[in-house]
């Protein structure tokens, strides 16, 4: 039986691709546990710096599987699997990496709010995008209603959420869903070069940076003793002293992350929140 999901690293690059292309990548048991898996995998690995999350096939993600949704028994099992969907979402935005949406095709639902959680997102010219829940008489799921009005603001958000309509990955990136649209011939070369540019930059600070824009309770006084604690501590850190050596000697930084990792940086709670 094929993997629902697969997982690759290479120069420090780890792609986690879903591969359920006859059901267009769509969300069964297989499917989001293997998410789990691959992401608790690139989390634990010092070797990957970067994380690329694709689709095999024509789709990227179209959402839930209608045909597993209707084979869940009764209203525990089914809290039980969007619960663990959820959880997806939550795991992408708490890894200390970034993490790119590669995404080569259709997305719809679920799959729509799966790319939304990642940190940087590009499309093919010819993706399509739809929050479709909808039109089966759901709400959205997989933190849709917290990431879509973020990403576009609410009432382009309910626009979308009400009608279900697709849109292209014209439309999309105007509204501010994604990075950048490649073409199809163009759209792997750009995401790697993307992923191999972050994962060799200074990972305290990205995964520092991450961790504090995701958290958008914070007040501006709550941000500012961040910076200021955080920056006081990693201006210490053999990162910092490489980062400005290569400045001065005119070369690409070496960083490597590894003389301090932030649990041993004391930072005040609101700092580790």
């Amino acid at each position: 039986m094929e993997e629902a999901v697969l997982y690759v690293v290479e120069n420090h690059v780890a792609t986690i691709t879903m591969n359920r292309p006859k059901s267009l990548n769509s969300m069964n048991d297989g499917l989001i546990e293997g998410l789990h898996l691959a992401l608790d995998k690139a989390a634990a690995d010092n070797d990957v710096g970067c994380i690329v999350l694709t689709g095999n096939g024509k789709a990227f993600c179209a959402g839930g599987d209608l045909s597993y949704l209707n084979s869940l028994e009764g209203v525990a099992a089914k809290k039980a699997f969007i619960a663990r969907v959820g959880d997806v979402a939550r795991k992408i935005t708490l890894i200390e990496k970034p993490i790119i949406a590669y995404v080569n095709g259709v997305t719809a639902g679920a799959g729509v709010n799966l790319m939304l959680a990642c940190d940087l997102v590009y499309a093919s010219e010819k993706a399509r995008f739809g929050e479709s829940f909808a039109k089966v008489g759901l709400i959205p799921d997989c933190g849709g209603l917290y990431f879509l009005p973020k990403a576009i603001g609410v009432h382009k958000a309910k626009e979308l959420m009400f009608t279900g309509d697709l849109i292209d990955a014209a439309t999309a990136e105007k509204l501010g869903m994604l990075n950048h649209v490649c073409s199809d011939e163009s759209l792997k070369a750009e995401v790697y070069a993307m992923a191999a540019r972050l994962a060799s930059s200074a990972p305290i600070a990205i995964g520092l940076t991450k961790k504090y824009l995701n958290n958008t309770a914070l007040t501006l006084d709550e941000v500012l003793n961040i910076e200021e604690t955080t920056q006081s501590l990693l201006m210490g850190t053999d990162d910092c002293k490489e980062g400005i050596a290569a400045f001065y000697e005119k070369r690409p930084p070496v960083f490597t992350g590894k003389s301090v990792s932030y649990t041993h940086l004391t930072l005040p709670t609101i700092l580790r929140v």
